[in-house]
Order: structure tokens, then sequence, then C-alpha cells
């Protein structure tokens, strides 16, 4: 027997039930707060492969380990790259079958970036917070191709990282003609032959930096690395006998410790970053005005150029096309604001 009178029972069925529900869905915040993670630990992304990243977690410290992480979902639209410093919460133990997730990507001091030609703006990024580049190059098998240095030197400026140039398989053929090219330039340059590898210099020059190494396919760039870091174990391809080229084997950029050994400049590890070879390096994402910044031997000749001289070879007055005319830079000279005006032609 109900006790309820007939205008009481009717209430509870009352429709404004229904619209106060607190979330219909049950499955969504109504806030965009988040938490601020204060527990997390951040670390250094070593490889990303299909949306996991492999982090080292607890660096230079006994309780030093490897983590796989996912990405949170609020930074599904940010790109997380080889080389970034980030922050996780979750499982970080490193053991068997767990995973942590990446909930911050913290401020990158550098970014090295590509695009897949000069007429795409929509860059690439290919490692982040490096401050050395190693252009790595072959003297022979496969022939040395300026013109691809030069973009690397673009890049590298363009990003503020400090150029390396390594020429490998300097037994084959003589390296002095290519580096003739850069000459002008305050390049610090290592040659390498197939048996006798520089490594203690290397070691020297990666000791405390986050080094990129970039090069054309099949130039011996993962052959240096597996030299300077035993267990690497990076495929090292061949050169193609019919083309002359390359053939791609490392397919993802990864970061490797590299021991100072008897370093004299300290006793810090470095780091280096190996890349997929390239044949082509977009700089479609480069403001051509900071294209000169890379050669640095004809940017103080720029000096002296009209306001807003576009340095192409119809540019009137130029002082560098003036100088380089009258045979002051000799054929180096000629040679680098070929190169200059070559990119600079192609991104006008």
């Amino acid at each position: 027997m109900s006790w309820l009178t007939d205008d009481q029972d009717e209430d509870k069925y009352a429709d404004y039930e229904a619209r106060t529900r607190p979330n219909p869905k049950g499955n969504r915040a109504r806030t965009k707060i988040r938490p601020e993670h204060s527990d997390a630990v951040t670390g250094r992304v070593l490889t990303v492969d299909r949306g996991r990243y492999s982090v080292l977690v607890g660096e230079g410290t006994r309780d030093e380990r490897e983590a796989s992480a996912s990405r949170a979902s609020e930074l599904r639209k940010q790109a997380i790259v080889t080389g970034d410093r980030v922050d996780l919460v979750g499982d970080t133990s490193g053991d068997d079958g767990t995973l942590a997730r990446i909930v911050r990507i913290q401020p990158r001091t550098t970014v090295l970036r590509r695009s897949a030609d000069d007429t795409d703006e929509v860059e690439r990024i290919i490692v982040a917070n490096a401050d050395q580049m190693l252009i790595v190059v072959a003297a022979a098998d496969p022939e040395p191709r300026p013109r691809l240095v030069d973009r690397y030197l673009v890049a590298a400026f363009d990003a503020g990282i400090a150029p390396i140039l390594c020429v490998t398989k300097t037994d084959l053929a003589d390296p002095a003609p290519f580096l003739a090219n850069f000459a002008g330039l305050d390049l610090t340059v290592v040659t390498s032959a197939h048996d006798d590898v520089p490594l203690e210099r290397l070691r020297e020059l990666l000791s405390g930096h986050t080094t990129v190494a970039v090069g054309h396919s099949g130039v011996g760039k993962s052959t240096l690395v597996n030299a300077l870091v035993p267990d690497a174990n990076r495929a090292i391809g061949r050169v193609n006998t019919v083309t002359g080229r390359g053939r791609h084997t490392s397919s993802s950029s990864i970061s490797y410790r590299v021991d100072a050994g008897h370093s004299t400049s300290g006793e810090l590890p470095g780091w280096i970053i190996d890349t997929p070879g390239v044949r082509s390096f977009g700089l479609g994402h480069v403001d051509p005005e900071n294209i000169l910044k890379s050669f640095t031997d004809l940017a103080e000749l720029a000096k002296d150029c009209p306001r807003g001289c576009t340095h192409l070879p119809d540019a009137p007055d130029c002082a560098i096309d003036e100088r380089v005319r009258a045979g002051e830079l000799g054929e180096v000279g000629r040679l680098r604001l070929d190169s200059l005006q070559r990119l600079l032609a192609t991104l006008a």
C-alpha cells in the first residue's frame, strides 16, 4: 500500500530528473583542467618505433633504466622525436611488459628539421636537443656530393647546431679536391680510412655533446656508429654497383651513448644519434635570409651589399659577386658563391 498522494507519486517521474544528470555519457570529463603530474620522472627519448617510445630514465645514476612508453592523449598532435626530454608517469621500472605514459615534452634547445623538397613548407622534425651535427660523406663509392653537404650546413646553422665534417673511405680517393669546396668555412674536419678510423678523435669531439649523424646512404655512417658503440649492431649498407647509390639500411633514428675513452677533453660521455640515410634534404621550411649564415666566409663580404640584396647572379651591386669576379677569393670562392646562389635560387 502506497502512502504517497497522487501528486507526490507523479512527481517521482518528473522529466527534470533526466536533465540534471551530471554526465550523461559518463566517459568524458566536463573540464579541461589536466592533472599536474607532480610525480612524473624525466627521461631521454632514445628511439621511436610505431607509437612506442624507448626512454632512458635516471640517466647517469645507479637506478638508470630503459622504459617503454606511449604518449598521453593530450599530446597526440605533438611530435615526440629522438633526443626529446620528456616527463613520464605510470610504471617506469622498465620491466618486461610494463608501459609508462609520456605526459609532457620538456622545452627543446634545438630542433633539426627537413622537408620533403624545397617547395614543401611542411617540416619534419628529425631530432631534438642536438648541439652538434656529424656530416658523414665518402671520398668515393659513392661519389661525394658537395651540394648535399651545403644543405646539411644550412640546416645545421638554421637550427643553431655546430657542424663537423667527416670524410670516410679516404683510402679509395684523395679527399683534398672535395674539401676544397669548404676551404672558406671554419669547419672541423675529420678523415677516416678503412683501416684507420679516428675513434679517439671522434670520441673527443663527441664527449659531453649530443651529436646527430647525417649522411647519404652508403657513406659509412653506420660503420662509424658501430665502431664508436660496439653494441649498436647497426646494419651496414652496400653501394649499388649499377646506380652508384647506397642502399637504405637504417630505418629509424636512435641514440647511443659514446664513452669518452681516453679523451683529454674530459670524462663526460657523449650521445650520437644515428639517422636514416637520405638522398635529398629539403629546406622548404628555412627562411632564405638565414641561408647566408652557413656561408660564414661570404657572409662577411655581404656586409658591403646594398640593403635587400638577394646575392643572386643578377643582383645589382652585390659585393660578394663583385669580389669573386675580381678573383679575390680564387676558385674556392667561386664554388662557394655558386653553392650559395643555387640554394637561394631554389628557395626564392
